[in-house]
């Protein structure tokens, strides 16, 4: 309200008996009255503080009232200020006319009217007030049209979030039903395939010599179903902090060497020769399921865009870290691409011709990795395979996992 607002009024006359004089008549509930003798003290009392009203004697020694105003008006600070004359010169002076020509509001003769002059100092202190008050509206309106600006930017951000979720949840059943479907129809096929051959009593086709290839071929399928389901479980268990981690003493070079032996008639299939590089021993406090996942994960992916050349596996101690690499000399991954294969459903155009997948075992294992206060990275070039490393803290220096907050909307799909 107005009525809050506190006023300062300046009175510049050369006579002590008439500032009292004047403050006396002017004083009031919630104004400030502040006095000068010269223009050069009343200066500098407006560059220090904001005036409703400012009342200037005509005649003082040095610079005058006139002088006074002129300045004010010049000057970026004072200009606003509304200016009252008070002179006790005659009327035939003419300086009511000099005091508006100055850029006064108005003019006062000697002797003063105290309800004149009351009734004046009172319209311009209202006028202050509401100017005042007016401004705080103003400035709480342009403040409020600020925020409603930030919320409506945040609401459009939270549904541009939403669509695009929508639109991951969609993706996300497609891929699965199509890459459930690709080994189920397999399985299906080679079921209708057996069931004629047996409503036709051809037992041959399932003679000690195709048997063994029969049920390896079954397998693999089965195996791609339970990896996608894994893969879709551990998102889940991501997503919602039940992902555990359970660390006991575990050596890396034996896990690395579990992993290469179980994966050596994937490495054949895919011509892949595959080397381990290791000491002894590594040991540390991890947990031996999930770093036997990300060492799986990685040579999985070596295997699958190595292009049939050699993959090398590597593990060793440096300093307080254990670390494995994981090498392969196939297509390689572009810069743009090596920040974002690590979040969900990412995959690169290579990948995607070169070998199904849901794009998350690439997220899983960064997840875990940080899990266990390690960290991964890749190098990589097009054309030039890829490597990937993972540092692990030898000691027991375990992250909480926490719920991944939703990844960045990329450009383009990306991952290997």
């Amino acid at each position: 309200m107005p009525s809050e607002v506190e006023s300062k009024l300046l009175i510049v006359d050369d006579l002590p008996e008439n500032l009292l004089a004047l403050d006396a008549l002017i004083r009031g509930h919630g104004r400030r009255v502040f006095k000068a003798q010269s223009a050069e003290e009343a200066l500098g009392l407006m560059l220090a503080h904001d005036f409703a009203l400012a009342i200037l004697d005509v005649q003082m020694p040095g610079m005058n009232g006139f002088e006074l105003a002129e300045l004010m008006r010049g000057t970026e600070r004072t200009r606003h200020i509304p200016i009252i004359f008070v002179s006790a010169a005659g009327r035939e002076m003419n300086y009511a006319f000099k005091g508006y020509e100055s850029g006064a509001v108005d003019f006062l003769q000697k002797p003063l009217d105290p309800h004149v002059v009351a009734s004046k100092v009172n319209v311009f202190v209202e006028l202050y007030s509401h100017k005042k008050a007016l401004r705080r509206e103003v400035d709480a309106l342009a403040t409020l049209h600020r925020e409603q600006e930030a919320l409506v930017e945040q609401l459009q951000a939270t549904h541009r979030e939403l669509e695009r979720a929508v639109r991951m949840r969609d993706d996300f059943m497609s891929m699965v039903s199509h890459e459930l479907r690709t080994p189920l129809n397999t399985l299906y096929l080679e079921t209708q395939v057996r069931k004629l051959h047996l409503s036709k009593g051809n037992t041959v086709h399932f003679g000690p010599d195709r048997l063994p290839a029969m049920i390896e071929r079954d397998q693999r399928q089965i195996q791609s179903m339970v990896r996608l389901i894994d893969d879709m479980l551990d998102v889940t268990r991501l997503r919602s902090g039940a992902l555990t981690i359970q660390p006991k003493p575990t050596d890396l070079v034996f896990l690395a060497r579990a992993v290469v032996e179980n994966l050596s008639q994937q490495a054949e299939a895919a011509g892949c020769a595959v080397s381990l590089h290791a000491p002894e021993s590594a040991p540390g406090s991890w947990d031996e399921f999930r770093i036997e996942q990300v060492i799986t994960n990685l040579l999985t992916n070596a295997l699958r865009y190595g292009g049939g050349l050699p993959v090398e596996v590597s593990v060793h101690a440096a300093g307080q870290w254990a670390v494995v690499s994981v090498r392969d000399h196939g297509c390689g991954i572009a810069e743009e691409d090596q920040r974002r294969i690590f979040e969900q459903f990412e995959r690169t155009e290579e990948s995607r011709r070169k070998a199904p997948g849901l794009g998350l075992g690439l997220y899983i294992t960064r997840q875990i990795v940080l899990a266990h206060g390690g960290e991964i990275e890749v190098q990589s070039a097009p054309g030039e395979g890829a490597t990937f490393t993972v540092r692990l803290p030898l000691g027991a220096a375990l992250l909480k996992l926490a719920p991944p907050a939703p990844p960045v909307p990329a450009a383009e799909p990306a991952k290997q």
